[in-house]
């Protein structure tokens, strides 16, 4: 049998979005406390002992907590714990499996963790500097059209991905229309994802908050069959973050601020990677706008609990 790692300080399996490669060799050392231990492979009761410390480990909080050096402020929902920036990095990139990217935090509901077996979905809150987001066309967009030509655009970059040695993804349609808030410049739309190899498909839930200097990502990871549960939590989701005094929407000043490149419907689009120097993250991990993990948790569970519980070799 291979020998596979897990660390509490780190657990690294290379996902870079090769999630239709096979289960990968990892290496032989098993880490904890810091303390090197070689091993054919942990025991059950060491499995759970490992676990249990990075459950351990983790230190959420409630309340009003800031984001991004007072930019906005999170109330955390009732029934919902945060967890701060870097603990949430650690998870999205060390656990889970993600490119390296800035988090603010993630939400979790409150009897949720980061590896419980019983795992629904999280909230990632990423932030986008990248201008005044002007919202006049927001009306006037017809969002089947949208949808057509972001499939066309994703089939051509299963295209390219392929050549590149990557299966495809196929955006199915919405799972939920989007829908735009004028007047509390909230953006919000879920997107139905099928990865190649893949039997369950993935739920992209985004939801925008639009700020003075750029936008706020709350980001809903989980697979299709928790969208009536986010659907269900999404108001107290949505009313739990704004920007502060002097960050907001209303406080954008022609004079001195830059305007984005795009509005309401390039957002929605992800335009916003189609820019210099994101194209090839476009076409070998199609992370749409700060996307947060992009099934990159089943695979966790597949390639490392799953191997648990149904004496699959690694």
């Amino acid at each position: 049998m291979k020998h596979f790692l897990l660390s509490i300080a780190l657990i690294a399996f290379s996902y870079v979005a090769s999630a239709q490669d096979d289960v990968e060799t990892l290496t032989e050392t098993t880490i904890l406390d810091d303390t090197e231990v070689e091993s054919d492979e942990l025991s059950d009761e060491e499995y759970e002992i490992l676990v249990d410390s990075i459950h351990a480990s983790f230190n959420y909080e409630y309340g009003s907590i800031s984001l991004n050096e007072d930019l906005a402020t999170l109330q955390v929902p009732s029934g919902y714990k945060f967890l701060n920036a870097a603990q949430s990095k650690y998870v999205l990139e060390d656990l889970w499996g993600n490119m390296p990217e800035e988090t603010l935090g993630l939400l979790f509901p409150e009897d949720i963790d980061p590896l419980s077996d019983n795992f629904t979905y999280a909230v990632e809150i990423t932030y986008t500097e990248d201008g005044f987001i002007e919202d006049e066309d927001a009306e006037d967009i017809d969002y089947d059209e949208l949808l057509e030509t972001m499939q066309e655009e994703s089939e051509a970059m299963n295209e390219e991905r392929k050549k590149l040695g990557y299966d495809g993804i196929e955006l199915i349609g919405w799972a939920q229309p989007p829908y735009y808030d004028n007047t509390t410049k909230k953006l919000h739309w879920a997107k139905e994802l099928h990865f190649e190899h893949y039997e369950t498909n993935t739920l992209n839930y985004n939801i925008r908050v639009l700020g003075r200097k750029g936008f706020l990502t709350m980001n809903v990871i989980g697979e299709m069959n928790v969208l009536p549960m986010v659907q269900n939590d999404l108001d107290p989701i949505l009313s739990s973050v704004e920007f502060n005094e002097g960050n907001r929407y209303a406080d954008f000043n022609p004079d001195i601020d830059t305007v984005a490149a795009y509005g309401i419907g390039g957002l929605i689009a992800g335009k916003i990677l189609a820019k210099a120097g994101f194209f090839a993250l476009i076409l070998k991990f199609w992370k749409v706008i700060a996307i947060g993990v992009v099934g990159a948790f089943g695979i966790f569970k597949k390639k490392i609990f799953g191997s648990k519980s149904d004496s699959t070799e690694v």
